[in-house]
């Protein structure tokens, strides 16, 4: 079923995904997706309970939560390398979540202490700010049309130099 779901299906079925199903291989698939954005990204991330993890040693996490674990590990590193695209239509469930894991993170920084799961503010911040335009396709946007760039030449055959 998630194999032949839109674009827009796939997000709704991650965002709304039981991880206490055993079910992890169906959301890996999902998550590994290229059409996933970055808020929904993230809104899954928080959905798995990364905080009951999160100072515990990976070989103290019980066997029957590892798979889980895994995926978050995976979802982290996919957020942080910047896999996932932020988008203006899709917005972070739960905020306070999202507000309070940075709440942490930079009190154990400032501590002196490491979590497993780190995000990356800059990269969270995308996810979180409505985008605008590129600077590129802002630029394309302000040229008036009698200011757009026109061929020097025209058109033909390409003769060598050599």
């Amino acid at each position: 079923m998630a194999r032949s779901a839109s674009r827009e299906d796939l997000r709704l079925m991650a965002r709304a995904f039981d991880w206490s199903t055993d079910h992890g291989p169906v959301l890996s698939w999902m998550m590994a997706n290229k059409s996933m954005d970055l808020a929904s990204a993230i809104t899954v991330f928080f959905n798995g309970d990364p905080a009951r993890f999160n100072y515990i040693s990976k070989r103290a996490v019980p066997i029957e939560h590892r798979g889980s674990t895994k995926l978050l590990d995976n979802i982290c590193l996919r957020i942080n390398s910047g896999f996932y695209r932020a988008s203006n239509s899709v917005r972070v469930d739960n905020r306070n979540r999202l507000d309070h894991w940075l709440m942490f993170q930079e009190a154990d920084r400032n501590e002196g202490r490491r979590g497993r799961w780190i995000l990356d503010e800059q990269i969270i911040e995308r996810a979180l700010t409505p985008a605008g335009p590129s600077p590129e396709m802002q630029a394309v946007e302000d040229l008036r049309p009698q200011e757009v760039p026109q061929p020097i030449i025209e058109p033909g055959p390409v003769t060598s130099a050599i």
